[in-house]
């Protein structure tokens, strides 16, 4: 699916309508388009054809690969317009001689064609589709009735103020949309590569593997890598939402995104832009923002019924009463004309989405990144949360305590053959185990071929070092190789090792619970989550420690096609929406099936690719901030839509009773849309 920039797209409900016109179109297999970020996602075996009927349909719209600098709105035009608008209006009341009145009439006449252009166009290139219930085209039809029933300052005064309201939507919507570009906009757009003692200005999206890179104070790292030369401070919170600046020095692993805060670095790239951490957040906030949600999929099809029912409604005021002898039709009219004034649905249609934006956009600021804004809505409804335990809510720090020979081998035999074994792995066991070989074996370098390496998903791994094959994992994967061994003691997570099918011994590694868990916990329950869980791969023994700490029922030993069956079987018990929140290799068929999953920031790649949400400062607290976040944005979005509903309603029913003018209707349709609008904001400070 290709994606291209529309400018000049201000209006949301002709973003609706565009999107539902494209997909009607027999070359296009799908055509999504983003109001938030004025973009088109579009599948299409004829973009010419496309790009004709766009130029045919809505000619001040135009398509381009990379996004231009829109024109700043101008408020020269609409000043002039209005004083124009109230001197015609001044000089007919102090002199309302025959004359000034024709002379006024034709200056009003003038005021109505220049604020009314765009709707006036407008209406002609929607009736000319056939869209009789366009906005333009009802705002064209209301402010002519209104001239036929006598109205003429009002009618005027319509278009010049509706004019007005459209301008400044336009300019909030444009100044919304930066706020929104801003959340987007935190990538690198230059690196200096170095050649020699020549740095060269390039896109980081030119820059290779094992290039070097000068940053600059001030700068940001163009890309993922390591720092060869320099020590300076960064400040890592586009990424982690952390505002701590983290110190790095030689051998330090960077991100890319990072903002450098004190010296030159020189680093080394380990990572093309489109894999670096950076490239990744801004395609999450962006994917996110192209996900409808269950409100916003009802809103889209709601704005389709709601304007021929108002305009049905406004049609029944102005006709059934004066049959029925309750007035004149002028009178009945010109009440049904305040009804259609608030015809349009713009207040909701733009509102909700922008709701969303803000809320997904307030969550990668925390360092929180969400890959669609159905999991707010969904989040809102969670009464059940599961925990993979290691690396979740442990540290994930291990530390080896103690090894146990067996079968006349040395301590140093044991771990000598686990650190073999574990070489290509970056579990964190297996870093534990890599860790304690070089503290207490500094002279052995390993210098093997590792061939035929396997993780064994929730049980360990098998390598063959040079010609020999060497086991290590937990009791049901010696189980699995058939290979006898001693029982295990009841205490720490234990790492049993087999060199060519013999029983060597075992390691005994232990984990700490995280410093913020049992504080994540209690702030989850305050945020309405009401049943805890925790699914571990480890043995029962650990696994009951940290349950019984945290108070929570717990599932110990499983596979991870258990981990799955146990965890449907958690959440069919509540018969609510479950999270299920891991970091592992064996967690990444739970995240999936799980309603809402969320994977640690430093986790394993294939878990984070599985989940809903990836939380990249691997904090529990960001649990409570995703869940308040969630909770606040679906507050605003259904305050707009009340608020939208109940104002259009009040002034229907004002429209009927009389008591409403067209100049206060014109505030019930576009004032209440720029009030949705500022109200939408909010939830970017959520």
């Amino acid at each position: 699916m290709q994606e291209y920039h529309i400018h000049n797209l201000d209006c949301p409900d002709c973003a609706s309508k565009l999107e539902r016109d494209l997909n009607k179109l027999d070359c296009v297999k799908k055509a999504q388009i983003n109001f938030s970020t004025s973009k088109l996602f579009l599948d299409t075996s004829d973009f010419e054809k496309v790009k004709a009927f766009i130029k045919q349909n809505e000619p001040h719209l135009s398509l381009s690969f990379k996004e231009a600098t829109e024109k700043p709105l101008s408020f020269t035009p609409l000043i002039m317009t209005i004083i124009v608008f109230l001197g015609a209006i001044l000089i007919l009341h102090l002199d309302p001689s025959p004359f000034i009145e024709k002379a006024m009439f034709f200056v009003l006449a003038l005021v109505y064609l220049i604020s009314g252009k765009d709707v006036i166009l407008g209406a002609f290139r929607g009736l000319r589709k056939g869209q009789f219930f366009d906005e333009n085209a009802l705002m064209l039809i209301a402010t002519i009735a209104a001239f036929c029933v006598g109205a003429y300052e009002e009618s005027v005064s319509i278009m010049v103020f509706y004019s007005a309201g459209e301008f400044l939507q336009k300019l909030a919507i444009s100044r919304s949309k930066k706020s929104l570009k801003a959340l987007v906009d935190v990538a690198p757009n230059l690196a200096y590569l170095k050649k020699g003692d020549a740095l060269v200005s390039v896109a980081p999206e030119d820059l290779k593997v094992n290039d070097i890179v000068v940053v600059k104070v001030g700068e940001k790292v163009p890309v993922d890598g390591v720092v060869i030369k320099g020590e300076s401070l960064l400040d890592e919170r586009a990424l982690s939402g952390e505002s701590m600046p983290v110190n790095v020095s030689e051998r330090s692993k960077v991100l890319g995104g990072s903002l450098n805060l004190k010296a030159v670095l020189e680093i080394k790239v380990e990572k093309m832009y489109r894999d670096s951490s950076i490239a990744k957040v801004v395609d999450l906030v962006q994917q996110a923002t192209n996900e409808k949600s269950e409100t916003e999929k009802f809103i889209t099809k709601f704005s389709r019924y709601y304007t021929p029912s108002v305009l049905f409604i406004a049609l029944m005021i102005a006709i059934l009463p004066p049959l029925f002898s309750m007035g004149s039709f002028d009178e009945w009219i010109y009440r049904g004309l305040v009804a259609l004034m608030v015809s349009c649905p713009c207040a909701l249609v733009i509102s909700v989405p922008l709701g969303y934006f803000g809320g997904v956009g307030a969550a990668s600021r925390k360092g929180i990144l969400m890959k669609g804004v159905h999991v707010l809505e969904v989040l809102t409804q969670a009464k059940s949360i599961a925990f993979d335990k290691t690396g979740t809510l442990t540290k994930g720090v291990f530390k080896v305590m103690d090894i146990v020979p067996q079968n006349g081998h040395s301590k140093e035999e044991v771990l000598h053959y686990a650190s073999c074994s574990q070489l290509l792995s970056t579990h964190p066991i297996a870093l534990s185990i890599q860790k304690a070989c070089e503290e207490m074996l500094k002279g052995d370098k390993h210098q093997h071929d590792i061939k035929n390496y396997e993780e064994v998903s929730g049980m360990g791994v098998k390598a063959q070092c040079n010609t020999d094959l060497i086991i290590a994992g937990n009791e049901k994967m010696l189980d699995q190789f058939n290979i006898a061994h001693s029982p295990s003691p009841e205490n720490g997570t234990i790492v049993h090792v087999a060199f060519n099918q013999t029983y060597v011994g075992y390691i005994v590694i232990s984990d700490e619970i995280k410093d913020d868990a049992i504080e994540c916990l209690r702030d989850l329950k305050e945020q309405g989550i009401e049943n805890f869980c925790i699914l571990s791969g480890d043995r029962k023994s650990a696994t009951e420690s940290i349950a019984q700490t945290l108070g929570c029922e717990y599932y110990a030993s499983l596979l991870p096609e258990e981990k799955t069956s146990v965890f449907k079987t958690f959440k069919e018990r509540y018969k609510a929406p479950a999270i299920f929140v891991g970091d592992g290799i064996n967690d990444a068929p739970t995240l999936a099936s799980a309603d809402v999953g969320i994977g640690m920031g430093k986790g394993s790649e294939l878990s984070k690719q599985s989940a809903d949400i990836v939380i990249t400062n691997d904090s529990l607290s960001s649990l409570v901030k995703v869940l308040a976040i969630a909770k606040k944005t679906k507050s605003i979005i259904w305050q707009n839509i009340l608020f939208a509903l109940g104002i259009k309603a009040v002034f229907i029913v004002l429209g009927l009773m009389g008591v409403a003018s067209l100049w206060e209707a014109v505030f019930g349709d576009v004032g209440v849309t720029l009030l949705a609008l500022a109200n939408s904001m909010r939830a970017m400070r959520a």
